[in-house]
């Protein structure tokens, strides 16, 4: 029998989204989660069988990983979820994916390399639009200017949310996370990202741990394109945080980053455009830069989840902490549907 890809967290929004696109691969799926009826439910739809399990029994965790050659993982928030996880994993050696976009996540991931290495085993954080498209143009960038020493990344995205997504923002609006800008980089910025110049705000996003793994460069600074009233938002959050314990503050709060939807639906999903804009930058001022045009962020997330996932259960699996550039390499992001890089033209130090 072939390894399996166990997708926990099948049945949530971009779980399903995952488990729908790895089903109509052909990929051999197991379905998996804490809900049994829900997983039975997407288990006939699918035709693909399924386990229920909760992340905090041990023994059923390490049953529910039996026959898995990789897992990926879509239950969030990462942070109350990911170790048990990532150490069953580990144990069993089964790759390890997740969608996570939350910094500390990364970290801890990055402390457990070495055991990784040791093990056979991949720990690839980000495998989905947190991070694939700035990592990989960030990579590629790096390529473009041999001794870049300061890398920057812009994102416009920031179109509906997952009920996912906004429990995850509500729950680390305090975190020391949410707060670590770059203090080298403005906090603010203009960038053209295809369409003329956006107004961004530097925001604390993983990139900044995945990047210097995939490029060397620890100078790494993000930036969100977003509206006014947004960018007036994100400044605030900090600020906000502390009201969030009041009871019933975090569902009210999902409810309003979300309008009350599980996520957007699929006439926006194939109606909507991302992109990422990265730049690279030597010691003496030059300057590489290239722009991304994507599918929708939860689209691609279920395209580049699944091309990440059959990689690595076809073998191609380098053991350790990984990010999807430093596994893959810059060219992943191009591979996937409806991507397409433009580089820039080299401006050089004068």
């Amino acid at each position: 029998m072939s390894p399996s890809l166990v997708i926990y967290g099948a049945y949530g929004y971009t779980g399903e989204l995952v488990a729908r696109e790895a089903a109509a691969r052909g990929l051999p799926v197991v379905l998996a989660g804490r809900d049994s009826e829900r997983l039975a439910r997407l288990g006939r739809a699918l035709g693909r069988p399924w386990r229920a399990f909760p992340l905090t029994d041990p023994e059923a965790l390490r049953a529910g990983l039996q026959d898995a050659g990789a897992v990926l993982h879509c239950a969030g928030p990462y942070v109350d979820t990911w170790r048990p996880m990532a150490e069953a994993c580990l144990e069993a050696r089964v790759h390890y994916l997740d969608l996570a976009g939350e910094a500390g996540v990364y970290r801890a991931l990055a402390a457990m390399g070495l055991h990784a290495e040791r093990a056979g085993v991949m720990l690839l954080s980000g495998a989905g639009f947190d991070v694939v498209p700035t990592d990989c143009l960030a990579a590629h960038v790096a390529r473009r200017l041999p001794g870049a020493i300061r890398i920057t990344l812009a994102i416009d995205a920031l179109g509906s949310l997952s009920r996912g997504t906004a429990r995850t923002v509500v729950a680390h609006a305090g975190d020391a996370d949410a707060r670590e800008l770059n203090p080298h980089q403005p906090a603010a910025r203009t960038f053209d990202l295809g369409s003329g110049r956006l107004q961004a705000v530097q925001v604390p996003w993983p990139e900044r741990v995945a990047v210097p793994r995939s490029t060397g460069v620890e100078d790494v600074a993000v930036y969100l394109c977003a509206s006014q009233a947004r960018r007036v938002l994100l400044r605030a959050v900090p600020a906000v945080a502390p009201l969030l314990a009041l009871p019933g503050a975090r569902a009210l709060a999902v409810r309003l980053l979300t309008g009350g939807a599980a996520g957007p639906d699929a006439e926006a999903r194939a109606r909507g455009r991302s992109r990422v804009y990265a730049e690279a930058v030597d010691a003496a001022g030059a300057r590489a830069a290239a722009r991304l045009a994507l599918p929708e962020g939860y689209a691609f997330t279920a395209h580049a989840a699944v091309e990440i996932a059959a990689r690595a259960l076809a073998g191609y699996a380098p053991p350790g902490w990984q990010t999807p550039a430093s596994a893959y390499g810059p060219d992943l992001v191009t591979a996937l549907p409806g991507v397409t890089l433009e580089d820039l033209p080299l401006a050089r130090a004068t």
